[in-house]
Order: C-alpha cells, then structure tokens, then sequence
C-alpha cells in the first residue's frame, strides 16, 4: 500500500529522522503547525508502512568491534533473497543489501572484535550454497544521515 503524504506526514518524517527519540508529540505539532494528537495520529498511520522502526545508530567501534567490513558478493538472482536472509542469520552481519542490477547483487556488511571473528564470519558466507565473495573491504569509517531534505520546507524551527 502506498501511502499519501501531505506535508504534515512530510514535516514529521523529517522531525523524527532528525531525532526520534526526543522529539515529543507537542513539539512536532508547534513544528508542523498542528496538534499533539494529529501528530500521534499521523504517526500510528505512517507506522503501518512508511516509518519501518527506530533504531539506534551504533558505534561498532566504541562497542569493541573494531572490524567493520563490506563485502561484495555475488548470487543467483532466483536465490537472492533467501541467500541474504541466510547471511542475515551469520554471527556478526549487520545489513545485507539485494542490487537488482549487476552481477555484484548481494552487499554484505559484517563487525567482529578481531580478525579471527572476522574470518569465521567470512568462512560462514563461503559456506552458502550459490553465494560467490567478489570483494571484501575494510571501512574507516561510516557516515550517514537522514535524507535532510525530506519535508525541511516544512518545519518551523
């Protein structure tokens, strides 16, 4: 189902990406010109389908995981799907992203507290019938952010 957004959805998707975990009820509404229960209403409706979760963004680092990986990999495309759900299930992967163009169609992100921990997860993806590593990589470092333009226009700071 899709879901039609107007800009009340829009101001509060930004507010929430921006900080969910602070961001109350009241204040969204002074944001997006609105009341308190509209935003929680709004929100109940874009829980069924827009918003996925929350989640904290970890520093694997800091938690002690001082290997955080990228690999390339390679699966049938008629076994994708199940493939990256089985390496979803391997100790120490962390996402698992499905290309739908290419031969490099399945990017695998992994942590591990040491290099041993890194080459059992590894040993893992080999183990998985039909799933070729291309490339693996070590990341320095991550950065991201929430897609900041989404619904900007349409907060009242």
């Amino acid at each position: 189902m899709v879901h039609n957004l107007d800009d009340v959805d829009r101001g509060i998707l930004h507010v929430l990406q921006g900080n969910a975990r602070e961001a109350t009820a009241a204040e969204m509404g002074d944001m997006v010109g609105t009341s308190a229960s509209t935003v929680r209403n709004r929100i109940d409706y874009l829980e069924e389908g827009v918003i996925r979760g929350y989640h904290p963004e970890l520093d694997y680092e800091e938690a002690g995981f001082e290997l955080h990986l990228f690999m390339v990999c390679r699966a049938p495309t008629a076994r994708r799907t199940e493939l990256a759900k089985e390496a979803l299930e391997l100790s120490g992967v962390i996402n698992v992203r499905e290309m739908t163009t290419g031969s490099h169609n399945l990017h695998i992100e992994s942590v591990a507290v040491d290099s041993d921990t890194a080459d059992e997860t590894r040993a893992g993806l080999e183990g998985l019938d039909d799933l070729e590593i291309v490339s693996t990589q070590i990341i320095n470092d991550f950065h991201t952010q929430p897609f900041n333009h989404f619904g900007a226009d349409l907060v009242k700071d």
